[in-house]
């Protein structure tokens, strides 16, 4: 990327729909210096989105990015709680597939998790493990969640530091991080009152999973001002069974995370529209749960929304009306383009023009059968190789698509 141009561009998306907390605008959003800016500058480069919507870059509040290539652990009965499943995988490390993932550098398997997500148009992480020399890479495909706490779980303590002493680190304005009452059994259901006990449990903690609450913790979570994220895909493949989302959704005490796909969902769009599917929210709340939620309860103050001054992150997809308002009814090759810090890094290929304007090299790919170009840094073989559905495709055979490149306005 020419960072020098990168950083003197603006842009602006003009008759763009965007979708912001306050609902539909029909306006030009100006971007300035990889930030939406308050003000239109006279002499921007600008592109036509009529018939498009315009989302903040998605927020996964939880994830293990670097065990996505990892193949699961097939059971076939439910595990109470994740201490029991964790036990059941120690055999599963001497299948030759799962050697042979593990074996790969630990640096590439997190681009790759960081990959996965920015597919789906996720463009923040919080990575719930150790950090990594690897994640702070310039080029790292998605920004992380930096600065905070966090301990693996309570019945776990050999992994990660010790739930007292991290907590008691961590500054009260960043969110400190654990797995929680991740069970349906008697130990699951005690962990709150346990953390509780060891004087955890506060405003800046971010509790992970969840399943084993019951109505009295759920208000005790609510009351001490801690959050929950939600990770129902891999509570239904582990545990058989996820938490009620209702109330803590209505307290907007609750952020969504895909966990990874060692026990999750492929990706976040996946887990929101399974949650549409089961009807346990309504679309414009589970678009929250990985916005405006998450950005608040991960103390990210200019992220999941479109307003002078946030980041410009940014999805691009058509306006179809109906659930695409939500993105719950999509999957990530429908997206036309994924925005981060207001230049593209995959996008449907008449998009080519604001790569070139931004200097951004491109490569041709095909994603789960769609064409798209994706940003050259991002398309190194070894990557490439680790995502199902996504392969390098000759330049000759990645068609256009005229209709929308027509209406770019400069």
């Amino acid at each position: 990327m020419n960072s020098l141009l990168h950083a003197a561009l603006d842009i602006s998306l003009c008759r763009a729909v965007t979708v912001a907390p306050a609902g539909l605008s029909h306006a030009p959003l100006p971007i300035r210096a990889s930030r939406i800016d308050a003000s239109l500058a006279a002499r921007a480069w600008r592109i036509d989105l009529r018939d498009h919507l315009i989302f903040p870059g998605l927020i996964n509040a939880h994830e293990h990015l670097h065990v996505n290539a990892v193949p699961p652990l097939h059971a076939g009965a439910p595990f109470a709680n994740s201490y029991a499943w964790i036990t059941a995988f120690q055999a599963h490390f001497a299948e030759p597939a799962v050697a042979a993932a593990l074996r790969l550098p630990k640096a590439l398997r997190l681009r790759h998790g960081a990959l996965k997500n920015l597919l789906a148009g996720v463009t923040c992480v919080a990575h719930h493990d150790p950090w990594h020399p690897a994640l702070d890479a310039l080029d790292f495909p998605v920004a992380l969640l930096r600065d905070y706490g966090w301990s693996y779980a309570l019945g776990w303590p050999g992994y990660g530091p010790p739930a007292q002493a991290s907590f008691a680190a961590t500054p009260v304005g960043r969110p400190w991080m654990i797995h929680l009452a991740e069970g349906t059994d008697a130990v699951a259901q005690a962990e709150l009152a346990q953390l509780d006990r060891l004087g955890c449990l506060a405003a800046n903690s971010v509790l992970v999973h969840g399943v084993g609450l019951r109505a009295a913790d759920v208000d005790r979570v609510i009351a001490s001002g801690a959050a929950l994220v939600w990770c129902p895909t891999s509570n239904h493949n582990l545990l058989g069974h996820t938490l009620d989302p209702q109330r803590l959704c209505a307290a907007g005490r609750l952020a969504l995370g895909s966990d990874s796909r060692l026990s999750g969902a492929r990706d976040l769009l996946e887990e929101m529209r399974g949650i549409a599917a089961r009807g346990e929210l309504a679309p414009a709340e589970i678009l929250a749960l990985a916005t405006t939620a998450a950005a608040r309860i991960l103390r990210l103050p200019d992220r999941g929304k479109l307003v002078p001054g946030a980041q410009a992150d940014l999805v691009i997809v058509e306006d179809r009306g109906g659930a695409a308002r939500s993105l719950t009814d999509l999957g990530r090759s429908e997206i036309r383009a994924v925005v981060r810090d207001g230049v593209p890094c995959i996008a449907d290929p008449d998009f080519a023009e604001w790569f070139a304007v931004a200097g951004v090299d491109t490569v041709p790919v095909m994603l789960d059968g769609r064409p798209k170009l994706l940003a050259a840094h991002l398309a190194e073989p070894d990557l490439l190789a680790l995502e199902p559905g996504l392969e390098p495709v000759a330049a000759r055979n990645a068609p256009g698509r005229e209709r929308v490149a027509e209406a770019w306005c400069h």
